[in-house]
């Protein structure tokens, strides 16, 4: 008896069933991008680049190749770039020296650059798991000189940014580390004839080789007073480079 009232709702329910799958198999298949293959992130400014004015002669293109300190930075005074039309940022957050090292053709060299600011080494020491060393960073330092040389581009090398302690990586003591690139940084920048732009001595706290309080928003990144006293040393930096 059971049997004689399940067969008919059996009946309507299929047709329902049956167009449901039919709808479901006509939706497309969306396919997301794998990027594991893009390390250093080079898709990130490839829709600013392609929109990028062709820089003419008499350009003096400056590219500010870094990380979240760069990126930050037009972010919180846009101006500052916005002002100056030969600046171009290219930093992206989080990148490590290797990366930035593989995106210096995309970002510095395809973008017929006349002078490139390079300034890296805080996030490799940040995210060491042993394997950073200050040798090593300086190797990728070397790499994008002699790239940027065999281009005619000229170079200036910083002296990183004081640190007492990375925020998200409590512990890890990265002053005396930051200090000891700094004078690798700066023996290079000398022995080789580069530009130095010193971000260290204008925003160090000499109690504990941090930054000081009144400049930063959490100890590693300027806030806009920080950026200020930033634009006003790379300006100077940048001038000096065109004059070598």
């Amino acid at each position: 008896m059971k049997l004689i009232y399940l067969l008919p709702l059996l009946l309507l329910t299929t047709p329902a069933f049956s167009q449901e799958k039919a709808d479901s198999a006509k939706e497309p298949t969306v396919i997301k991008g794998d990027y594991r293959d893009d390390w250093a992130d080079l898709r990130h400014y490839e829709p600013e680049n392609k929109t990028l004015p062709p820089a003419t002669a008499n350009d003096k293109r400056v590219v500010f190749l870094g990380s979240s300190i760069f990126e930050k930075w037009k972010e919180l005074v846009p101006e500052y770039f916005s002002g100056n039309k030969n600046y171009l940022d290219r930093g992206i957050s989080g990148q490590i020296s290797p990366q930035l090292l593989l995106r210096f053709r995309q970002d510095v060299i395809n973008r017929k650059a006349k002078a490139v600011i390079i300034l890296a080494g805080s996030n490799d020491i940040a995210g060491t798991t042993g394997h950073v060393t200050n040798e090593r960073i300086m190797d990728n330092i070397r790499s994008m000189t002699e790239l940027a040389k065999a281009n005619n581009i000229k170079v200036i090398l910083c002296a990183y940014l004081p640190v007492f302690d990375y925020p998200w990586r409590k512990g890890l003591e990265p002053a005396n580390k930051i200090i000891a690139l700094n004078k690798l940084i700066t023996a290079y920048a000398t022995a080789n004839k580069l530009t130095l732009l010193d971000y260290f001595t204008p925003l160090v706290d000499n109690r504990n080789n941090g930054q000081r309080p009144e400049l930063t928003l959490d100890g590693v990144h300027p806030n806009v007073a920080g950026y200020k006293i930033m634009a006003q040393v790379t300006d100077e930096a940048i001038a000096k480079a065109f004059h070598k």
